[in-house]
């Protein structure tokens, strides 16, 4: 079944070619054409467009079709096109020519579209409590091992007393500010692009405002040109917020690979994150950060990816928007799935909390003593040219009783600043609204 076809035969490669892994794609899809099929036909009923009692059997048939997908027993049968000519074929199979009538005043532009946000902010929503999941465990080992000194890099050269808190709760923060990413493409994602129709909007006189509240959208995609030129550019902009996320898991997990090899010993995995060589007993490789550092640094090219797929497309709808499905949708439970794994290994991770017992650490404490000098009225050139001096010399004796106390510092983490950072952030996307919306849909008799 094709919502277009008409009396002429098609060719089989080139519905093969042009359908491609369309119907696969829409899989993901299938709960949010139902959403949206039942705010666009409640809204036809409140124009004339539909009679009450033939909303109600719409409605309720559409649920039926609604609990198949969310169980992942929903089907697109071979033969049928895409998730809307199957959501509409299963309706008129049931309720006969009534079934045809719900795609009055759009087109399967606007379907998608609708689709695509109905999704996207649900999996937002998932990538965010999944991100807070792995923040929480940052902030707790920060927390726990903010005593712990160990060394601080620059050049992957000894520089500077460092501490497992600011380590853990460097990336806490760095969590907290690609939660901002995530709040922006929630909110461009969170406007109701249904009633564009096929870009031109529709001679039916829609009321845009109703479906939008139905949907639980914080506003429109007001004008029906832009709405349609939205596609691509919301993907691309979820992207970068990805992307962000993804770059933050990549550093740490190469951080944990470097400090949990012999070279290092800071850190200890758990076992069951680790797998041995087939040759070499004493191996145990961190296959699961390595993997999380693979798939978050090709996470890490989906706005790329989308850019130059829709990137030179002037106004109105294409079908290259098609392939962007292929690399976006699968995006998110990838991401969550690197997001999990992080959160299950961080949980676990054991500190070796005696890195300082090894002199080859000393010099890293080079900068307190100049510091100290400095304070006590030496100028801090000649401090600088002493102590270094001193190390030349073999003569230097840290101090390794360090007292930082300003913000941010060793001694002062900041991690409850931090804590009311993302929290402010998190409440900033309200997704109440669309969880209330949805379930008054679903659920209104």
């Amino acid at each position: 079944m094709k919502l277009w076809e008409k009396n002429f035969e098609i060719n089989k490669e080139i519905e093969r070619f042009t359908v491609g892994r369309d119907r696969e794609m829409d899989l993901y899809l299938a709960k949010y054409d139902v959403l949206g099929s039942m705010a666009h036909i409640t809204m036809l009923e409140s124009i004339g467009l539909l009679k009450a009692d033939e909303l109600k059997p719409l409605l309720a048939e559409l649920k039926n079709i609604y609990e198949l997908a969310d169980k992942g027993e929903f089907v697109i049968e071979d033969g049928v096109e895409d998730v809307h000519s199957q959501v509409e074929m299963m309706l008129t199979e049931k309720l006969g020519d009534l079934g045809k009538k719900i795609h009055s005043g759009r087109s399967r532009n606007d379907q998608v579209l609708v689709d695509l946000k109905l999704f996207t902010r649900h999996e937002l929503k998932d990538i965010a409590d999944e991100v807070k999941i792995l923040f929480d465990e940052l902030i707790q080992k920060s927390n726990q091992y903010k005593e712990v000194l160990m060394p601080g890099y620059t050049h992957l050269q000894v520089a500077m007393p460092s501490s497992f808190g600011l380590w853990f709760g460097a990336y806490a923060e760095s969590l907290a500010d690609d939660m901002l990413f995530l709040q922006a493409a929630y909110r461009m994602t969170n406007r109701n692009p249904l009633g564009s129709a096929a870009g031109y909007g529709s001679s039916f006189p829609l009321n845009r405002t109703m479906t939008t509240e139905l949907l639980g959208f914080d506003s429109m995609d007001y004008n029906v040109v832009y709405a349609q030129m939205g596609r691509g550019k919301m993907e691309r902009n979820v992207g970068f917020a990805i992307a962000t996320i993804a770059g933050t898991l990549a550093k740490m997990a190469f951080d944990a690979c470097m400090f949990n090899s012999q070279n290092f010993s800071f850190v200890k995995l758990p076992k069951e994150c680790t797998t041995g060589s087939s040759i070499m007993p004493h191996k145990k490789n961190p296959d699961v950060f390595e993997l999380i550092r693979a798939k978050s640094n090709k996470l890490q090219s989906l706005p790329q990816q989308i850019m130059l797929i829709m990137n030179n497309l002037p106004v109105g709808y294409f079908r290259d928007l098609q392939i962007i499905k292929e690399v976006f949708l699968p995006a998110f439970s990838e991401l969550k799935d690197c997001l999990q794994m992080a959160a299950y290994i961080i949980n676990k991770i054991e500190v070796n909390e005696h890195i300082l017992d090894n002199p080859m650490y000393d010099p890293m404490f080079s900068v307190e003593e100049v510091n100290r000098l400095a304070a006590a009225g030496m100028p801090f050139r000649d401090a600088y040219k002493k102590v270094g001096l001193d190390i030349e010399a073999g003569k230097f004796v840290p101090n390794k009783d360090i007292h930082h106390t300003h913000e941010g510092s060793i001694g002062n983490l900041m991690n409850d600043e931090i804590v009311k950072l993302m929290e402010s952030t998190i409440e900033g996307f309200n997704f109440n609204r669309m969880i209330d919306a949805e379930h008054d849909l679903l659920h209104k008799e």
